[in-house]
């Protein structure tokens, strides 16, 4: 309950400060009520999906739409809040200044300068039509990033062998099928040797695959369509009634893997054959930093295979690549992760800038990262979560082509 009155209270000055902005531009009273109606039901509508629902913790699209309206929200008034303390100092300055000089006047504050105030609102419309951008369309914005990684022992066979990478699937979040559709479609296109998918394919239950099986049936890959589990796929971030009920959940989650066509690693490692010569494909249980689940166990993954394989990796979290992989006795060539995200926030400019607040929290979340002749790719994942939209860093479908020899200059 304290809360929600903290959050009654924090979201009322933020409404009300923004509100100075838009008064100083506007004398129209009508937008006055336009501004606090969408007020109201943004504040109301999140209290009612958050406070009130009866569907608990389970994280639902309506929810995800009803934080993603009070983010954006918030953030316009944001935005606007810096201006106008910043307006404040100065005006109080110059009253206590023209107070000095006329002490028997009454102290008063200049009116707010409107030039500030149209500043302000235009600054922050750019993070406001940034948001529902994201949501309208972002989300759904699928990009296929390409990229060609050179190793010297590379087996002759796996010259310009083709990797598909998929990741985050978070199928609990999806509200338009023809767009996972085409998505899909988008996938088979890159006619890439093997598909991976690196975790995460609900939210929280088994039950939100139900209605995509059938699309994501569709993928292919001619050698084959392997996965891993993330840490959603557990079911750790709802209430269950029993241990058994939560215990189930797993197993059906894994049948469903199953019937889609995905060959789920727990802790078990492949051989991916060629001409003769073959590659290992290990996959990992989540382990994650942070109090994410530990329930990877790479020397178990690893148990059937040669130290001389070459290996490629499947592990949700790319913290576990730093603090375990990197360290492990056997040489993991590269490693495929997703869990991040990009925080589905940031700004990306090919040659100039990458950025996101992801980058506090994890020191590889979007790319290829290269360290003792090891390599990750962290995938920008294909769903998302909480936030239903994303800003600069889009859904993303990974294509990676493994050469033989090194990188030429």
């Amino acid at each position: 309950m304290i809360r929600w009155i903290l959050f009654a209270i924090l979201f009322i000055l933020l409404t009300l400060y923004g509100f100075q902005a838009v008064k100083t531009v506007t004398k129209q009273t009508w937008v006055y009520y336009l501004f606090f109606g969408i007020a109201i039901i943004v504040a109301g509508n999140f209290i009612f999906q958050f406070a009130l629902s009866s569907e608990g913790r389970v994280l639902t699209p309506r929810k995800s739409y009803a934080f993603g309206f009070l983010l954006t929200f918030m953030a316009f008034n944001l935005v606007l809040i810096p201006f106008l303390i910043g307006e404040d100092i100065i005006r109080g300055a110059i009253g206590l200044y023209e107070k000095r000089l006329s002490p028997k006047e009454v102290f008063h504050l200049p009116s707010r300068r409107k030039f500030i105030s149209q500043i302000a609102l235009g600054l922050a419309a750019i993070p406001f039509s940034s948001l529902l951008y994201g949501m309208y369309k972002g989300k759904y914005d699928f990009r296929v990033l390409n990229y060609t990684l050179h190793f010297e022992d590379l087996p002759d066979a796996f010259d310009g062998y083709r990797i598909t990478q998929i990741s985050d699937i978070h199928s609990g979040s999806f509200d338009d099928k023809n767009k996972i559709a085409y998505a899909i479609d988008l996938i088979n296109e890159q006619a890439s040797d093997v598909l991976l998918f690196t975790g995460d394919m609900v939210n929280n239950k088994a039950s939100e695959m139900l209605p995509w099986m059938d699309t994501f049936s569709k993928l292919k890959a001619k050698d084959g369509k392997f996965s891993v589990l993330g840490n959603h796929d557990y079911g750790d971030y709802v209430d269950w009634n029993t241990h058994a009920e939560k215990s189930q959940n797993l197993e059906d989650l894994k049948t469903i893997q199953k019937d889609i066509g995905f060959d789920l690693l727990l802790n078990e490692s492949r051989y991916l054959e060629k001409d003769g010569q073959r590659l290992a494909l290990v996959g990992v249980e989540n382990w994650g930093k942070g109090g994410f689940k530990k329930a990877g166990d790479l020397e178990k993954a690893a148990s059937k295979i040669q130290p001389d394989d070459f290996k490629i990796l499947m592990s949700h979290d790319p913290s576990h690549w730093e603090a375990k992989v990197l360290n492990d006795p056997y040489h993991y060539h590269l490693t495929l992760s997703g869990h991040t995200h990009g925080m589905q926030f940031g700004i990306e400019i090919p040659g100039w800038v990458k950025w996101s607040p992801a980058k506090w929290r994890y020191k590889q979340w979007a790319g290829i990262y290269t360290e003792s002749g090891q390599h990750i790719n962290v995938n920008r994942g294909f769903g998302f979560l909480g936030f239903p939209g994303r800003v600069g860093i889009w859904p993303e479908i990974t294509v990676i082509e493994l050469k033989k020899g090194s990188k030429e200059v």
